[in-house]
């Protein structure tokens, strides 16, 4: 059984929507705070999983799908709202769609990131001599299945690329669901070379060019744009695990972050179950499609808002409106 489901609100393909996380226990949860980095944190049905203790297995996290591969919506985690779900990137009041890159469509990877991770925007890294971008780490997962918006998968870590984007270190982590037919074979940045050949040249291209249909220069890469290997990428994960661990716990400034969760207990931010589940549904409402007269009821707009001060989080009170 699924540890995780989503829950849509809001309209899809607009500023409103978003797709909400809860647990096997059907609570909200944020998928940025509350779902574990490693998989071997996790627990079914309140037993901790046992499973072989060896090199391969440690080297499995959890990642959240934000973007299945061959679609163009620029989904992402919402790091600065409650709860933290997924929604479509605005800019300039359009929602944002990666252009076609030739001779691709759209992402060429299903797309998502590390949860528990937290790229510090004031902490330069060593390696890159640049900040973090002030997200959970990026993931491009090289499977042979196109996964779905808002699945938790496993996968094993192989490489990783350091994306420079406006002077900010934007990693990029090569990895491949544990679960793919062909997932036996990759253990390394090296294998991906071997057994997918030119997907690697293919994704450094796509990174160096995805923003010029938009007037934006060429992105930049740290290391000459070499992609770094497994043990490489396992201390910048261990990095970033470190600094959003400071981040939860409110010894750095974490800025316009929403830290709240419902299972970091001895996190300052922490709320309860009952206050995860009316900070969402003070917000939004499920859209209910009326055949009968062509119209949806959404539950609430954006025109009006009041936010309170709750528990070390924000909720936001909306009015509601009727779209014809």
């Amino acid at each position: 059984m699924a540890l995780y489901r989503t829950e849509e609100r809001g309209q899809p393909h607009s500023p409103d929507y978003r797709l909400f996380f809860k647990n096997v226990a059907g609570h909200y949860i944020s998928p940025f705070h509350d779902i574990p980095l490693k998989v071997d944190s996790e627990e079914e049905n309140g037993i901790p999983t046992k499973r072989a203790r060896n090199d391969e297995y440690e080297n499995v996290f959890n990642m959240v799908v934000e973007v299945p591969r061959w679609t163009n919506a620029k989904m992402e985690i919402a790091t600065k709202e409650p709860l933290n779900p997924i929604k479509q990137d605005v800019k300039d009041g359009k929602l944002r769609y990666v252009a076609n890159i030739f001779p691709h469509k759209g992402y060429i990877w299903n797309y998502g990131a590390l949860p528990q991770t937290w790229e510090d925007p004031h902490r330069k890294d060593k390696s890159t001599d640049c900040c973090g971008d002030n997200d959970p780490i990026d993931v491009c997962e090289i499977g042979s299945k196109v996964l779905s918006r808002g699945e938790v998968v496993h996968v094993k870590i192989l490489g990783v690329l350091a994306l420079i984007d406006q002077g900010e270190t934007d990693w990029k982590l090569i990895a491949i669901n544990v679960n793919d037919p062909e997932a036996s074979k990759f253990h390394d940045i090296e294998d991906v070379k071997k057994y997918k050949p030119g997907y690697l040249e293919a994704t450094l291209n796509w990174f160096r060019f995805y923003k010029i249909p938009e007037g934006k220069p060429e992105n930049q890469f740290a290391f000459n744009g070499e992609f770094k290997n497994k043990a490489f990428a396992l201390e910048v994960i261990k990095s970033t695990h470190e600094c959003w661990k400071a981040l939860l716990m409110d010894k750095c400034d974490g800025g316009a972050i929403n830290c709240t969760n419902v299972q970091v207990c001895d996190s300052p931010f922490h709320c309860s179950e009952e206050e995860a589940r009316s900070l969402v549904e003070s917000k939004y409402q499920i859209t209910v499609l009326c055949a009968r007269n062509q119209h949806s009821v959404v539950g609430h707009s954006y025109t009006h808002r009041k936010r309170d001060r709750i528990c070390g989080f924000q909720r936001w009170k909306v009015r509601g409106r009727r779209i014809k």
